[in-house]
């Protein structure tokens, strides 16, 4: 009786443990090709580097080299932009109507800082954004990937424009960034101390001696591509 029972039991388990394997099995295939949406400024849209180098298309990449493939990548970004800016082109462009994302990453407010915008206005509309990056992710937050605002502030073309202070305001839109992602249950990814290397690494500047080159972007992928596929399992 005793080993009619283990055998019972045996049996049992693995049948589920096969119908388990199964299941993980068609969670993976019925991902398939992503759809991602990458939100942002000229660190986004990649302002003086070949469209390859952009850190999204270097993220998708990538995230191929786990077999993870995209369908489809829509980037609304232009260099300049703001909170506000961003907003408007996102009212316009109305990218909604092609999701949801399977991966949305959110890149802006060095701008805001640039053109000296009250940091009020930067909250309320950093907020709305967030929130509507998760609408966009269908509401999955754990799709939703909120990067921080590198420095500019040590680069050569700010060296005569008072790198302390942009580092200390850099700072305070990172952690209003950094909060509001917790607040919303956002992964927030710190690339900062990264583009703060360029004080000593001219090679993470591009060209025009202000935004970053490809292998800076190439750093921000290697920070972020583990946390995208905790999300995003291989096939």
């Amino acid at each position: 009786m005793k080993r009619l029972i283990l055998y019972g039991f045996a049996a049992t388990l693995c049948l589920w443990s096969c119908n388990r394997n199964m299941d993980l099995t068609e969670q993976n295939m019925s991902l398939g090709p992503i759809k991602y949406l990458a939100l942002g400024d000229s660190y986004t849209i990649g302002e003086q580097v070949n469209p390859a180098d952009r850190f999204p298309e270097q993220l998708l990449r990538e995230l191929g080299k786990d077999e993870i493939t995209a369908k489809e990548v829509t980037i609304i970004a232009r260099t300049g932009w703001t909170t506000d800016e961003l907003q408007e082109a996102i009212d316009q462009e109305d990218p909604a109507r092609d999701g949801p994302y399977d991966l949305v990453t959110l890149l802006i407010g060095v701008n805001n800082q640039f053109r000296g915008y009250p940091i009020e206005q930067y909250q309320t509309e950093l907020k709305a954004l967030m929130e509507q990056a998760i609408s966009f992710a269908g509401g999955k937050k754990e799709r939703v990937f909120i990067l921080s605002i590198p420095d500019y502030g040590v680069t050569p073309f700010a060296q005569n424009r008072n790198p302390e202070k942009i580092a200390r305001e850099i700072d305070a839109y990172n952690l209003i960034k950094n909060n509001f992602a917790d607040e919303l249950g956002l992964t927030y990814t710190d690339i900062t101390p990264i583009s703060r290397r360029a004080a000593e690494e001219p090679l993470l500047i591009a060209g025009d001696r202000l935004h970053p080159s490809g292998e800076m972007y190439a750093l921000w992928v290697e920070k972020l591509l583990p946390e995208v596929l905790k999300v995003l399992p291989s096939p």
